[in-house]
């Protein structure tokens, strides 16, 4: 079997040919590819998924149609209550003085997000009704209509399944931290660093989840006319009435599937072609008992103008993995390249033993201005202390 990635980078070069340059539809046309699997949001937004099927190819992922469900935030709350999909609640706002109006009905802090893709930064959570007018105007420059809710307090989940547009295929719980800064500080980034522990979520509540949400989502999308197909992440709040779902993404996130994948005992390319041809028949996946943690390591600036161009050091010399994201290959050597550099992940016996190797992997890297938290997976160890 031959992987092939577009445009890829220096740590996915070790196990497959990259094609910098190159457009999607093509290079698979060219190559004949077999089966295609999208890893960002932008691409499903406009439609790469329906521009493959017309073409007669496999892909993984949802149509443009069923993508709206991450691409607009609006979509997604109305489309929660069209499916009696539990979720908190929400207001639109279609300029700053509907906004203004509308956050007078909440009580504080109120939540606040920008209705289009923004890489996991569209996101305010105000203290103030002065935070939320600033965060209103800020947000509806970027896109229009603002969604305004109310603030849910529990434990933040995240929850992926492997969807065909019928029949889905859940994988272990994790939990991410979105948050630049330690114990929920700092503004809103695409993810600090996630850990999964089979822990997370009882069998019930995985069961609650499949029930309140993941299957009322894909019997609503097929009633809409738009079957979802891919991955299907529910970012939930656990409340004490139940699971409450936050926001939907129409994909594996970033940075849970790097801490998902290292716990994955079998085989995962036979479930993905069966979703990709509408014929999912696995009935679960095999998980390791260890928990894994990865730690996302992200460049001066980041997550507002992340600096490009530091070298990076000591990759090699990390005992862990180190799943690479914003990097390039030079003449100097590995650089930084985007927002999000690198997630150095680890497996452990326990939690606490993941936490440590992850973060040892960490202590042997370097770049200027290198960006990290110290707490990932510190909730679990509290929950856990063993």
């Amino acid at each position: 079997m031959e992987l092939h990635a577009a445009p890829g980078n220096p740590g996915i070069a070790a196990v497959a040919k990259c094609h910098g340059g190159a457009e999607p539809l093509a290079l698979a046309q060219t190559l004949g590819i077999e089966l295609t699997v999208v890893g960002p949001e932008a691409p499903l937004a406009d439609g790469i998924v329906d521009r493959f099927r017309a073409a007669g190819l496999a892909i993984m992922g949802p149509t443009q149609a069923a993508a709206r469900l991450e691409s607009s935030k609006s979509f997604a709350k109305d489309f929660f209550r069209r499916a009696s999909i539990p979720t908190a609640r929400y207001t639109l706002a279609a300029n700053h003085a509907e906004a203004l109006r509308a956050i007078k009905t909440f009580s504080l802090p109120v939540v606040l997000k920008a209705d289009g893709l923004a890489a996991g930064k569209g996101v305010t959570i105000a203290h103030s009704t002065e935070e939320a007018s600033e965060a209103a105007a800020r947000l509806l420059a970027v896109s229009a209509p603002l969604v305004i809710e109310e603030f849910l307090v529990g434990e933040e989940v995240s929850f992926i399944a492997l969807c065909d547009g019928e029949r889905a295929l859940p994988l272990e719980a994790s939990q991410d931290h979105k948050t630049l800064l330690e114990n929920g500080q700092g503004p809103n980034t695409g993810g600090m660093g996630a850990y999964t522990d089979g822990r997370i979520l009882s069998a019930v509540e995985q069961g609650r989840v499949m029930d309140q949400v993941i299957e009322p989502a894909l019997a609503g999308m097929r009633a809409e006319g738009c079957p979802f197909t891919g991955f299907l992440y529910a970012g939930l709040m656990m409340t004490p009435s139940g699971p409450r779902v936050l926001e939907f993404n129409a994909r594996l996130g970033d940075p849970e599937t790097q801490a998902l994948m290292h716990r994955m005992a079998g085989d995962f390319t036979g479930p993905l072609e069966e979703a990709a041809h509408g014929r999912l028949t696995a009935s679960s996946l095999e998980w390791r008992a260890e928990p894994s943690v990865c730690v996302v390591l992200a460049a001066y600036g980041y997550p507002g103008k992340p600096r490009p161009g530091d070298i990076i050091e000591g990759v090699d010399q990390a005992p862990a993995d180190v799943f690479h994201a914003g990097t390039r290959a030079s003449a100097r050597g590995l650089e930084t390249a985007g927002g999000r550099v690198l997630g150095v992940t680890a497996r452990g016996e326990t939690l606490r033993e993941a936490i440590a190797t992850a973060y040892r992997g960490v202590e042997a890297i370097h770049f200027e201005g290198m960006q990290y938290r110290c707490d990932i997976g510190a909730a679990g160890l509290k929950r856990w202390p063993a």
